[in-house]
């Protein structure tokens, strides 16, 4: 048995915005396109579960990219000059950039927390170019989020948002993964953590705009882990009643970071979601 796992890493060269970037990309797999997007101040490490797993990648194509600012991902030239802020309209812009320079044709977006928003804001102004799209934790609007001690100079900002990460994830899910997601949190650079929360709590707002996403040409599935009380279950309801044929799924036993804090589980739940999605 080989002890490579499937998964290849690549850096892919574009413009977004008019400006260049030089993103990670890491993929495995063959036939329909999952794009996965990580969550605020995290990277693709959250989804080498299912790029490694073979009832998965044997169907989809399983594509993960660390934003500017996190990961491998180098951030703009420049970058010193001004404070970062994510911004919803400038998210959404490269993510399509990435889908495009891929070449990839209607892919399946699936993100969590911050991915999860932004899933909502691609899905309300470009739903015919979608197959579908997974929103794991996803809320509409999610104010009252930041947090003046990720810049204070007592404390250190990469462990205190490893830790209240921590404490998002369910009791249930195995120590080793929360852990594991601890890790990839506690290594992100200064202030990208307060940057990425800008978008989330302060620029994202599609309660009104999604209502506007046609189910019948772009599906949509709303995964949400009872455990989470940041994008809490019912946030997540209220914008699946929102969509018209809009599906929402409860996850027993499952927190804030589903990928990650506990993938069997996930697993479960996200299956036969792609199953649906594979007969179109």
């Amino acid at each position: 048995m080989s002890a490579y796992e499937p998964i290849v890493g690549r850096y892919l060269n574009l413009e977004a915005g008019g400006v260049p970037y030089r993103i990670y990309v890491e993929e495995a797999g063959e036939g329909i396109p999952l794009l996965c997007l990580h969550t605020a101040a995290a990277d693709t490490r959250q989804y080498r579960h299912l790029l490694t797993d073979a009832g998965i990648i044997d169907r989809f194509r399983v594509i993960a990219f660390d934003m500017p600012f996190h990961g491998k991902s180098n951030p703009p030239d420049a970058w010193w000059r001004r404070k970062y802020r994510l911004m919803g309209r400038h998210y959404v812009e490269l993510i399509r950039a990435v889908w495009q320079a891929m070449g990839l044709e209607r892919p399946v977006v699936m993100g969590c927390s911050m991915g999860g928003a932004v899933v909502l804001e691609l899905a309300a102004a470009h739903f015919a170019e979608l197959r579908a799209i997974i929103g794991l934790e996803s809320a509409a609007y999610a104010p009252g989020r930041s947090n003046r001690f990720l810049s204070h100079p007592a404390v250190h900002g990469g462990e205190f948002a490893a830790t209240y990460s921590y404490g998002l994830s369910a009791p249930h899910s195995p120590e080793a993964r929360r852990r594991e997601n601890w890790w990839y949190y506690a290594q992100s650079g200064p202030g990208v953590y307060e940057g990425d929360i800008h978008f989330y709590s302060s620029d994202h707002d599609v309660r009104e705009a999604i209502k506007a996403i046609d189910t019948r040409r772009c599906q949509v599935f709303l995964l949400s882990g009872e455990y989470d009380y940041s994008a809490t279950p019912e946030m997540t309801r209220q914008v699946a009643a929102a969509i018209p044929g809009a599906e929402f799924i409860l996850m027993q036993e499952i927190g804030h970071f589903p990928m990650i804090e506990n993938p069997e589980r996930f697993r479960s739940y996200l299956l036969p979601v792609l199953e649906r999605i594979a007969r179109g």
